[in-house]
């Protein structure tokens, strides 16, 4: 497995992660807020300049006001999509 953060994998989390932001009307900043981390926090894995550990995920989903399985059975919907 690639240890790459520029798969197509991680492509379509970040997309996710940015489609989930905007349908929460959330800007990176309230996010950032919600999360106590800088607002390059949530740039920089939103661009894919950095990864999230599944811990730092489960933080992010909670602070977009989704749940973490619900948002994996997302990224699990998306990704059979892009395939």
């Amino acid at each position: 497995m690639t240890k790459s953060i520029h798969t197509r994998e991680q492509q379509c989390l970040q997309d996710l992660l940015r489609k989930v932001r905007a349908e929460a009307g959330l800007t990176q900043l309230v996010v950032a807020q919600r999360l106590r981390l800088p607002q390059s926090f949530v740039s920089k894995y939103e661009s894919g300049e950095r990864m999230l550990d599944v811990m730092e995920l489960r933080s992010v989903c909670k602070a977009l006001g989704v749940g973490f399985p619900e948002f994996a059975k997302r990224l699990e919907k998306e990704l059979s999509h892009a395939s």
